[in-house]
């Protein structure tokens, strides 16, 4: 990078400030959700299963609109994408307390505020960062970043919980939507796209397309192996998300537990985040993927054996915490470390469906399973197996940056 674009980045902390910030708002809305299940339910009086169903397309939905933003944002910018996400999250939020059907709440969860969470999502919000802020703190940058959603999550939750009590669930959604609208100066600050200013005098160089860098990555074993392990992670944490406060009811604990169950994984996340951004730059990031899945499925393994109480809940809770997305910034390291910048957000994105296809699966079985069983058991011995698939699946990925196709132009 020359010395004239270098001059003209934002400082660093208003960048992180900007990405966090949005990803704290844009996910603290979107992951307090679980929350309203049960007056959704009682409002409309679809069914749990009915109901899990918008959530869970929300999810893959989420995922699908990455990749698409990240291409559009690796082209035109990531400002006028990010204004498009905010402003959709917060319409298809307060629309949710009009809608009475399936189909209406998919509308309003599955397309409107989940599609808006994408486009202003990680993927776009990582490839951002990466392009704005030096390569030797880019580990630490996305470990900060990541952290905003949690600790979005960590605030919202009591948040909406409260208003809920005080003012009823409409009125508590109404308000999470105006509130993530204070996300959108940061659009502004993270304008820009992915395709580097050539030094003066310097051979232009061709850059290689979004269509041949996808090609390129799916050809790639260890690309693949990072898809399969980010299913994985995504049909833990949707679950949670979504299920935790039925987990908490299911175990006879008061309906606050719920939220603040998820506000100490909002916050233990942050902890987790961080410190693995700062350890991406350490250890390699293959073999810390492999500690965390290993963790989950033995917290889930202890919580299975343990007697049910508001304690247990919450140390769980906080356990869950520490891993919860702390795959993120060990995933979109290797993305950025196998293939660079240039694609990182169409590349990313594309892992991020497959974290929401995981994702999907995670919040409709939940919904499912419990309607079938009246617990969640079989969802539980589900997240430990492929806790021990996904902790195995990143061992042989090839951890080295792969040769660029990019050639200079011909004179």
């Amino acid at each position: 990078m020359n010395d004239t674009v270098r001059r003209a980045l934002p400082p660093l902390a208003l960048v992180l400030l900007a990405a966090a910030g949005t990803f704290a708002l844009t996910m603290g809305a979107r992951q307090s959700m679980g929350l309203f299940l049960g007056s959704i339910n009682s409002a409309t009086g679809l069914g749990l299963a009915s109901i899990s169903l918008a959530f869970a397309f929300g999810q893959l939905w989420w995922g699908l609109t990455q990749p698409f933003a990240g291409m559009v944002a690796d082209r035109i910018g990531a400002g006028r994408v990010l204004v498009i996400g905010v402003l959709l999250v917060a319409l298809g939020t307060a629309l949710i307390p009009f809608m009475h059907s399936t189909a209406g709440l998919i509308f309003a969860i599955g397309v409107l505020a989940a599609g808006g969470a994408g486009m202003a999502g990680p993927s776009v919000l990582m490839a951002a960062t990466t392009r704005l802020v030096p390569a030797e703190k880019r580990g630490l940058a996305t470990g900060i970043v990541n952290a905003g959603g949690s600790f979005g999550q960590f605030v919202f939750a009591p948040i909406a919980q409260g208003l809920t009590v005080a003012a009823g669930w409409a009125v508590a959604l109404q308000s999470l939507a105006a509130i993530t609208l204070l996300a959108l100066p940061a659009a502004w600050v993270l304008r820009g796209h992915s395709n580097p200013a050539a030094p003066a005098g310097a051979a232009a160089v061709k850059k290689e397309s979004a269509r041949e860098a996808i090609t390129r990555a799916l050809a790639d074993p260890s690309y693949r192996l990072l898809c399969a392990g980010f299913f994985v992670c995504g049909f833990h944490v949707a679950f949670l998300a979504t299920h935790l406060p039925g987990v908490v009811a299911a175990c006879g604990l008061p309906p606050e537990v719920g939220a603040w169950s998820l506000a100490v994984i909002g916050l233990f996340n942050i902890v987790g985040s961080v410190s693995m951004g700062w350890a991406v730059s350490r250890w390699r990031m293959k073999s810390l993927l492999s500690l965390v899945y290993a963790t989950r499925g033995l917290a889930v393994l202890a919580f299975m054996l343990a007697p049910k109480s508001v304690a247990v809940m919450l140390v769980f809770a906080a356990v869950m915490g520490v891993s919860y997305l702390s795959t993120v910034p060990p995933t979109a390291g290797l993305v950025a470390k196998f293939y660079g910048p240039a694609n990182m957000a169409t590349l990313f994105g594309i892992v991020m469906v497959s974290h929401q296809f995981g994702g999907f699966l995670g919040v409709w079985l939940g919904g499912k399973a419990f309607e079938a069983n009246g617990n969640y058991d079989w969802m539980w011995i589900a997240d430990i197996l492929l806790a021990a698939a996904a902790a195995l699946l990143h061992l042989p990925i090839r951890e080295k940056a792969l040769p660029p196709r990019a050639l200079p132009e011909p004179a």
